[in-house]
């Protein structure tokens, strides 16, 4: 039995949930599989082995985001509560004034980084907006977690190229780029972000858009050292991804990190 962290989630407030995973179906034409809740999170969870999750933010104005970031520390809390080694990060937008703040108040609040979805905020992530709050980042020592990558010509906000420029730019900050570090960029994704460790890699939504033979040869290029189980939830049910994930090449101890601990050193609590 493995231990799993799954370190890519989203979770709306009941009242708006299928609102919210509706618009989300509809922005990337394919239907949501769940209900996009923290008790449907949780029992997906519960009855898949799964002892902890990430909840990833996303504010699509600047007025939404420490309402967003009051509920995603308050949704970790009442986790923890019922035993799961649950774990948040902030959200933050483009238009927000005081980002250095907000970015302190979150980490007062025990959320670990903060999360930044490009495509949905319409925001390329080398614009000059954002470059306070990849200084707070910084300063205060947590990651930036990036959407990345995309197959739309119009949604280009988040390529690997772009995040290896902030990397340039904030020579200390650290960052996830999720989906195997670009969905359908992968090839960007290796050439320029791969061997540079202070970035970090996920899981989710990739492994069922290509073969088990093209995501094991994307892995070994990219690394297992710093690559994380990630079921992108509510997009994708959580036992299909860890089914998914299991057919990959690797060693049982390999298995271990890529599940739990690399999540764990991640997220600054190994």
């Amino acid at each position: 039995m493995y231990k799993i962290i799954d370190i890519h989630t989203h979770i709306y407030p009941e009242k708006i949930s299928v609102k919210a995973t509706r618009a989300l179906s509809d922005f990337y034409r394919f239907i949501v599989n769940s209900q996009g809740t923290l008790s449907d999170l949780e029992k997906q969870c519960s009855k898949n082995g799964v002892t902890g999750f990430l909840l990833l933010s996303v504010a699509t104005n600047d007025h939404q985001v420490k309402s967003v970031n009051d509920y995603a520390a308050e949704c970790v809390s009442n986790s923890r509560s019922r035993g799961f080694e649950a774990y948040g990060f902030a959200s933050m937008h483009q238009d927000f004034e005081d980002m250095g703040s907000e970015v302190k108040r979150a980490v007062s609040l025990g959320l670990k980084g903060v999360k930044l979805h490009p495509d949905i905020q319409g925001v390329d992530v080398t614009d000059k907006r954002l470059y306070p709050l990849y200084e707070a980042c910084s300063s205060c020592g947590i990651p930036v977690y990036f959407h990345s990558g995309d197959y739309r010509p119009e949604y280009r906000f988040s390529e690997p190229v772009k995040i290896a420029k902030i990397l340039s730019d904030f020579p200390s900050l650290r960052v996830s780029a999720a989906h195997l570090g670009g969905y359908k960029a992968w090839d960007e994704a290796i050439e320029y972000l791969s061997g540079n460790e202070r970035v970090w890699f996920d899981t989710s939504s990739s492994l069922w858009s290509m073969s088990t033979e093209k995501a094991d040869e994307i892995i070994s290029k990219i690394g297992k050292d710093r690559l994380m189980f990630g079921s992108d939830y509510p997009g994708e049910k959580i036992e299909d991804e860890i089914r998914r994930f299991m057919c990959l090449s690797m060693t049982e101890r390999e298995r271990e990190k890529v599940f739990y601990e690399n999540a764990r050193v991640f997220l600054g609590v190994e």
